[in-house]
């Protein structure tokens, strides 16, 4: 898409450094340079006033990112492209049938109702759940990777959604300020969600879960 509009050598493209690598290597294969913009801390997506701050008269487009089941702004997103004439992209997440989207609800509303000592995801308007993400908050990765190896050991599937941030990584690494990234990818964890969950299943995951509090650092 990027080069099918002209974008290519000379040009900068932004994206997000939270998540996978593979928007950074298309704007690099369109010959493109890759500018890593800062994210919302509530929903994982760019934050369009860190956008702005780096626009540049070499910037042709921006690559918008959907994550967790949550919308970037993109009114906003694309009240910037129009202003700058900029390339406006999106990449969504895989669509899930309307009773799925209903049983996560479900099981995030449980969720948010009797979790303790982490900080649930604010849900928001269409918030469908793709994955239940939750802050551990504390002095940064040693408290979520302890948290999160405590939590397997009770019995209890979770993941670091984003474990390198893309500007870290060989190839894109990037001398830049982003500091909702460093945080979401240092505290971010994420737990089941599944509409296939039982409710013994969701208890399990809040009593592991609450039983873990004093590990963690008082942090709001």
């Amino acid at each position: 898409m990027l080069r099918a509009a002209g974008v290519g050598a000379g040009d900068e493209v932004v994206v997000p450094a939270f998540g996978n690598v593979e928007v950074a290597d298309a704007v690099t294969q369109a010959g493109a340079t890759v500018v890593f913009a800062d994210i919302d801390p509530v929903t994982y997506c760019l934050d369009p006033q860190a956008v702005e701050a780096v626009i540049t008269p070499q910037t042709a487009a921006l690559v918008v990112v959907h994550r967790f089941g949550r919308t970037a702004d993109m009114v906003r997103l694309r009240g910037l492209g129009q202003r700058h004439e900029l390339l406006v992209l999106e990449q969504g997440e895989s669509e899930a049938p309307y009773d799925e989207i209903a049983q996560r609800r479900e099981r995030a509303a449980y969720l948010d109702g009797r979790l303790n000592g982490v900080r649930t995801p604010a849900g928001g308007d269409g918030h469908t759940y793709q994955q239940y993400v939750v802050r551990v908050p504390g002095n940064g990765r040693p408290d979520r990777d302890a948290f999160a190896r405590a939590v397997r050991a009770r019995g209890v599937e979770c993941r670091v959604p984003v474990k390198t941030p893309v500007h870290r990584l060989p190839g894109f690494r990037r001398d830049v300020q982003l500091p909702e990234t460093e945080r979401a990818a240092d505290e971010t964890l994420s737990l089941p969600v599944d509409g296939t969950l039982t409710k013994r299943e969701m208890q399990r995951i809040v009593s592991a879960c609450n039983a873990l509090g004093g590990l963690l650092q008082p942090a709001f």
